[in-house]
């Protein structure tokens, strides 16, 4: 088995890289992908001819270097949390056209292709129909606009 080995150290270290990587697929860690990886650069190494040490040599460099230096920003990345605004989140800071005249104390705009109910942020605002505002916040089901002009 060592002499086979030996002989086939390029594909020897697919083998263990195709381990590694299946075994991680039950773990979703990403440790042993990291290791996979350097098995790969391993049989790279091995099937270009270099002596079995130099391919240990390099296992263990890519190994280390994807663990220490890749793995941590994918993992932050993946725990991060959603990066998308969904439901009535989604809608803070987009455009509305007034389909009937807003003031503090209601009126009607369209937004997102949908008639929603809204008022003026403050009581001075008064926006006419076919006017274009921004949606600042969410209010149960009204939304709170302001003018565009910054």
């Amino acid at each position: 088995m060592i002499d086979w080995i030996r002989d086939h150290a390029a594909a020897t270290w697919i083998g263990v890289a195709v381990v590694l990587a299946l075994v991680e697929m039950m773990s979703l860690d990403l440790v042993l992908l990291m290791f996979a990886l350097g098995a790969l650069a391993a049989a790279v190494t091995a099937g270009l001819g270099a002596p079995f040490w130099v391919a240990i040599l390099v296992f263990a460099l890519v190994a280390l270097g994807l663990l220490f230096f890749v793995r941590p920003p994918m993992v932050a990345k993946l725990h991060a949390g959603p990066t998308l605004s969904t439901g009535h989140q989604g809608l803070i800071g987009k455009s509305a056209v007034v389909a009937e005249p807003v003031d503090k104390h209601g009126g009607r705009v369209k937004l997102a292709g949908e008639v929603w109910s809204a008022r003026a942020t403050s009581e001075t605002e008064t926006f006419d129909t076919g006017t274009e505002v921004l949606v600042t916040r969410i209010d149960g089901a009204t939304a709170v606009v302001t003018t565009t002009e910054s």
